[in-house]
This record gives C-alpha cells, structure tokens and sequence, in this order.
C-alpha cells in the first residue's frame, strides 16, 4: 500500500476532482459584484435596525400597508404578499430558462425568459403604485393632540381609533375628545414628515431609499433580461454554441429577489 501511495502524484493525490475556480471570467466578475452589493444592502438593512431600535415608535407593517389596488383599505399586506409571490416565481422561471440552455433549448429559453421579463415588470409596476400610495397616505393622516402625535384610523365598526405609538391606542370618548382638539395635522408621506410614524420622520426615507434602491435593481434585471432575450431570439448564442449569458444574468436575477426576502422581511413582516 505505502509503495502504491508513493506512485500517485501529489497533485492527485490532494487536488481533489478539479479546481472549483474553474469559471469563465464573466462569472468569477458577476460573483464578486453581487458580493459587493450584498455588502451594500446589508448595511443599509442594518443601519434601519438601529434606526428603529431607538425610534420612540415605529409603524406596523400590517396598519402601514394594507390596501389593493381597486379594493382601498382592510387588506393588510396581501397585495404586497402578491407582489413576493410573483418575483419568487420569476426566480422559478429564470431557473427553467437556465436550464433549457443548458440543453440548447432556444424556444425553451424564450419561453421561460420571457415569463421572467412580465414577472419582473408586474413587481415594477406594483413597487411604483404602493410608493403612490405611501406618498399620498392610506389611512386618515395622523393628528397632533395634547398628547403628541397620533394617526387616525377606525375599526370595522366605523369606531375612531387614535394610535399613540409603542402599541398604545386610544377609543371612545377619549380619542373623540383627542380628536376635537387637534391642532395640526400630517397627511402621507415624503422626506420630512410621514403620518405614519410622526415621531420618526427617517422611517420614511429608509422605505423610500432601500425599497428604491431594490425597485432600481429589480428594473435593471428586466432590462438586462430583456436584451438577453432579444439576442436568444435572434440566435446570438446559437452561434457561440453556450448560453452562459443566460446563467450570468440568472445569477444577478436570483441575488435581487433574495434581497428582496430580507427588504419584506425588515420593513412589512417585523
């Protein structure tokens, strides 16, 4: 046995099956940009936690974000649930076009790579209908009473609701007296004020910044899509004979809707 040993070289014997950075060029580069970027939307995630962590009061998800496009008000976070649903299945479809390039499967690629480009535009285009009706308010503004701040809402018995923040409401005769007495009132939101969280005007900007920022890659992946699919139509990979390209901007596709896991996550679910 020791005389078979000394027979067998020693990068044989230690180099295992084969170098596992054996990858084109354009995948080594793309690695190491969605690393970077990853590092990007970690420390914008990070500085909301503490952001939040030292707000006096912070928006619940399920109050901030619960309208549907046609129906107003009383859905609490399902069109955004909706909009989670169809980019994890975009994802789902850029494995399936990736796949069939694998088997040089153009009408395959076409295919899957098409549903991928109306999944990601359907989520564009509901990104930009949900920061509408941020900007214009979903509830009933907030108000200023002897108190502090305080945003309006009602029940589903038409009963008025004040929210004072850090869970504490107010009803009946108190939140009418409350009401009766405001001196000022705060409708939507932008980069100074938000009725949402009065208290805490940076809640606004992080939601503006980072769901942006997403919203900006998430477009930038249906472009680049798109012009992937133009060249797969027009038989541009036929001729390399591979359809890495297709692999290369999956890669990107699949590291933005993982972001986007974290962004929901952070600013509907917590």
């Amino acid at each position: 046995m020791a005389g078979q040993s000394e027979n067998i070289s020693r990068s044989e014997l230690w180099g295992g099956n084969g170098s596992p950075f054996r990858i084109s060029y354009g995948k080594q580069w793309m690695w190491m940009f969605l690393v970077s970027d990853a590092l990007t939307f970690g420390g914008l995630l990070t500085a909301y936690g503490f952001a939040r962590h030292q707000a006096p009061s912070w928006p619940i998800g399920e109050e901030t974000f619960n309208a549907m496009p046609f129906l107003g008000n009383g859905y609490p976070l399902l069109y955004v649930a909706l909009m989670t649903f169809i980019l994890i299945v975009s994802s789902v479809t850029m494995v399936l076009a990736v796949e069939a390039g694998h088997r040089l499967d153009k009408k395959g690629v076409v295919k899957w790579l098409l549903l991928t480009v109306v999944g990601g535009l359907f989520f564009v285009g509901s990104q930009g209908w949900e920061w509408y009706h941020f900007i214009h308010g979903t509830h009933y503004g907030s108000i200023l009473t002897s108190e502090g701040w305080a945003v309006v809402d009602y029940n589903t018995a038409n009963e008025l609701i004040l929210r004072m923040g850090r869970g504490l409401t107010v009803t009946g005769l108190e939140a009418k007296a409350l009401f009766d007495g405001a001196t000022a009132t705060m409708q939507g939101a932008n980069l100074i004020e938000n009725e949402y969280a009065p208290l805490v005007p940076q809640y606004a900007n992080f939601f503006f910044f980072i769901t942006g920022f997403h919203g900006f890659h998430v477009f930038s992946g249906v472009v680049f899509n798109f012009i992937i699919l133009v060249n797969v139509i027009r038989g541009v990979y036929d001729k390399r004979g591979h359809y890495e390209m297709v692999e290369k901007v999956g890669l990107y596709w699949h590291f933005v809707d993982l972001v986007w896991v974290f962004v929901f996550t952070f600013f509907y679910l917590l």
